[in-house]
């Protein structure tokens, strides 16, 4: 198992809740393979007579049986309390116990009062107490509904909450050998994400192409149907979401186009993009010049690389890459990923910007699309620089192309400097494979154009 991997704001954030004097109640939720176990597990090191309980999907009875099990090596007195969970928390909050209920969901589903029992005993018990409660939860819909929401019990209670996301792009590296190259690491992002389970399944010894064909395209792979098991862990009738996402994976992204590709009616769309976004599944991209809340010409995205991996190759298709056995990859896969990278390679360009041109006044990074016109990274400022990028993820060296490409978009791009004078662009070159001579003569000869390579982008994301 890989050495614990930054989570540094979140467990300061724990351990000021498990030092608190007074009652506490903190909710730590995301969905599966995020490391929230893991994480709360180390900030409970060090802390005396703390009670870790993992629930699991089985009888409310067993499930209780089981608590006061875990309970008792630091409290056994409570083998002596009735069996039901009102007396059993009440008797460890009056010892002010440090309390953490791991699959809150699972206790939920078997008895949907225990919300309302914390509430009560947080309300009228605890007054005087130091406990500490922690609910933590895998299904973020559950989570939020028992705990967040307006309408939920324990809503107004909580005093902490982590809303447990993906490592960022920067701390990839930590799971890779100490040789991989920048290239190697986008890659690995690209495809796996910052989650650290999928991570941790990675052999250094393999290529990134070995890995894949081992741990997803194979039958047997561990990976082959992980977004299908969280996806239905959320989604009670999840074919129309599995549609969208498929639909959003393989380039729908406005709502006309997904609406087309499903045959979901538009007006209906709304509503399964809303979930989905909730589930932090998919987001809304708007051009960088616009205001999200008012912009008619929104993208929707997937978020997760593994999931846009997943829909894009493997959703509806097994039969496919199992005829091709270990080929799978070299033959399905490899001839579209500098096509599948590309976005992603897109999306790391535009934040490497703010490192990049820390020296520019830079006040919002993104993307700008406008009919057949697209640029893929703006970066805006609050003075007359505007930042604008060309990114090649390609096996052949960037040239003048991308030069006249960009130039020739950027003249549609309809902004002007807050004080109202003249804009200033400087252009960016982003490039995996380098650049022609041709365009370094170029560069040398004018001051607002700079190349940037791989290495350079994941140096600037790492600092």
């Amino acid at each position: 198992m890989t050495a614990f991997v930054n989570r540094s704001e979140e467990l300061a954030r724990l351990h000021d809740l498990f030092e608190s004097d007074r009652a506490e109640l903190g909710v730590v939720y995301g969905r599966r393979r995020l490391g929230k176990t893991r994480l709360v597990k180390k900030a409970l090191e060090g802390i005396e007579d703390a009670i870790f309980y993992q629930a699991r999907q089985k009888t409310a009875e067993l499930q209780i049986e089981q608590f006061v099990e875990a309970a008792s090596d630091s409290f056994p007195g409570i083998e002596d309390i009735r069996l039901d969970w009102e007396p059993l928390l009440t008797y460890l909050g009056k010892r002010d116990a440090t309390v953490v209920l791991d699959e809150f969901p699972y206790l939920i589903e078997q008895d949907e009062s225990l919300p309302s029992v914390l509430q009560a005993l947080f309300d009228h018990e605890f007054d005087s107490s130091s406990t500490t409660f922690v609910l933590v939860g895998s299904s973020i819909s559950m989570m939020e509904e028992a705990t967040l929401l307006g309408d939920s019990p324990l809503y107004g209670r909580t005093s902490m909450k982590l809303d447990i996301r993906q490592l960022p792009f920067e701390y990839v590296s930590a799971f890779l050998s100490d040789e991989a190259s920048a290239d190697d690491i986008v890659r690995a992002w690209s495809v796996f994400g910052g989650v650290p389970y999928y991570l941790e399944e990675l052999d250094d010894y393999r290529s990134l192409g070995d890995n894949v064909q081992q741990l997803v395209l194979s039958r047997h792979g561990s990976l082959r149907t992980e977004p299908e098991y969280v996806l239905r862990m959320e989604l009670t009738e999840p074919t129309r979401y599995f549609s969208i996402l498929e639909a959003i994976a393989g380039g729908a992204t406005s709502r006309n186009e997904i609406a087309g590709t499903t045959g979901i009616e538009y007006n209906q769309l709304s509503m399964y993009l809303d979930r989905l976004s909730r589930l932090r599944l998919i987001e809304r991209h708007v051009p960088v010049t616009e205001k999200p809340e008012r912009s008619k010409r929104s993208q929707y995205r997937l978020r997760d690389p593994f999931f846009r991996f997943w829909f894009r190759f493997l959703y509806g298709s097994t039969d496919r890459y199992d005829q091709f056995g270990e080929n799978a990859y070299e033959r399905l896969v490899e001839p579209e990923m500098a096509d599948f990278i590309a976005p992603a390679f897109e999306a790391l360009c535009c934040r490497s910007l703010w490192t990049l041109y820390d020296e520019t006044p830079l006040v919002d990074v993104g993307q700008w699309w406008y009919q057949d016109h697209e640029i893929d990274v703006v970066g805006l400022t609050d003075a007359e620089a505007l930042v604008v990028g060309e990114c090649k993820y390609r096996s052949s060296r960037t040239g003048h192309d991308a030069l006249r490409s960009l130039e020739s978009h950027v003249e549609e791009l309809r902004w002007t400097p807050p004080s109202g004078g003249s804009r200033h662009i400087e252009y960016a070159l982003f490039s995996r494979a380098g650049f022609t001579e041709s365009i370094r003569d170029t560069v040398a000869e004018r001051g607002n154009v700079r190349l940037f390579e791989l290495k350079d982008i994941v140096d600037a994301l790492r600092e």
